[in-house]
């Protein structure tokens, strides 16, 4: 089993069998000294990324700004904000990592994502998560513990709505009937959702119900028996095979002969072992990674030239 299925215009792009592509997380900038970033230039930078060959852009949900949890991400709404970037940008596919299922009500969910594959053309991928910030569960008055359950639901509804007049019965978020409709609808015939992590499911439910995986880096001996074990189970299972995509936190030095040190969930490095390590992930059945600057030392438009001009 090679191929994977064709679903929208960022997917297809973003997500090829046996090759690697590279995304930025926003915001593109250094805040390593704080939770929340200045989100100065973050239009020219996207608008850069795209112009440089990134293949795409990921933003993250995050409602509440939770000291403990260290990360305000780019701090605007992700869907607002995804309507803002498809008016300006043109290639560039918009990812989210993630959308925390259970904190929504789906068919919102299910309305904004499709507005915004509109909206760009076909150029949306939806990361989906259970949540693992539990300070925003009793803000919003969701039962913490109930997250996998409400993850189920919310993903069974996304996926229902986006068919003609849905008919779905679900505990917590109402009953579609089939007598009324959800617009507007994707450019084709799906949303793509990749999970995040296990969000409180089993791999075989991954397997089962979404179009791809984002999971977390790890040593590449243990990241590629997760990824082989899931990939036999789509085989065993599934008509096409599925992407698996993973962020890395870097940052990138002058010299690029640097060796590489660690910092939290990636390195401090030179081009060349940064070229070693991406091709070492495609090796390992990686299909993107998504690159994390909020670290980085150097200055961003640089480096952004040099990831440009040495990496991809």
């Amino acid at each position: 089993m090679e191929n994977f299925e064709s679903i929208n215009r960022g997917y297809n792009n973003v997500f090829k069998t046996r090759q690697l592509s590279i995304g930025l997380v926003v915001p593109v900038e250094n805040y390593a000294q704080g939770a929340i970033p200045t989100m100065k230039d973050h239009i020219e930078r996207v608008q850069k990324a795209e112009e440089l060959g990134f293949q795409a852009v990921w933003l993250r949900d995050i409602p509440f700004n939770v000291p403990s949890f260290g990360d305000a991400g780019q701090t605007f709404d992700p869907f607002t904000y995804l309507g803002y970037l498809a008016g300006k940008t043109t290639d560039i596919a918009l990812g989210v990592a993630s959308i925390a299922l259970p904190l929504r009500h789906p068919v919102h969910i299910a309305k904004s994502a499709a507005t915004i594959d509109q909206l760009s053309n076909g150029r949306l991928i939806l990361g989906v998560a259970s949540g693992d910030r539990y300070d925003e569960y009793p803000a919003m008055h969701i039962n913490y513990e109930k997250r996998g359950e409400l993850f189920r639901e919310s993903f069974a509804y996304i996926r229902e709505a986006q068919n003609d007049f849905p008919n779905l019965e679900t505990i917590h978020y109402g009953n579609l009937k089939g007598t009324i409709d959800v617009l507007p609808k994707p450019t084709t015939h799906k949303i793509p959702l990749l999970m995040t992590g296990y969000s409180q499911q089993t791999l075989e439910w991954n397997v089962q119900n979404t179009d791809g995986w984002m999971s977390y880096p790890k040593d590449l001996y243990r990241q590629q028996n997760t990824i082989a074990q899931w990939r036999e189970l789509i085989t065993e299972t599934q008509k096409y095979n599925k992407p698996f995509m993973q962020p890395l936190y870097i940052d990138l030095q002058k010299n690029d002969d640097f060796k590489p040190q660690p910092i939290s969930l990636g390195f401090r490095t030179g081009a060349n072992y940064l070229i070693e390590h991406l091709n070492q992930l495609q090796d390992i059945g990686v299909n993107h990674v998504a690159l994390n600057l909020r670290f980085n030392s150097m200055n961003i438009n640089d480096t952004l030239e040099c990831l440009a001009n040495k990496v991809l």
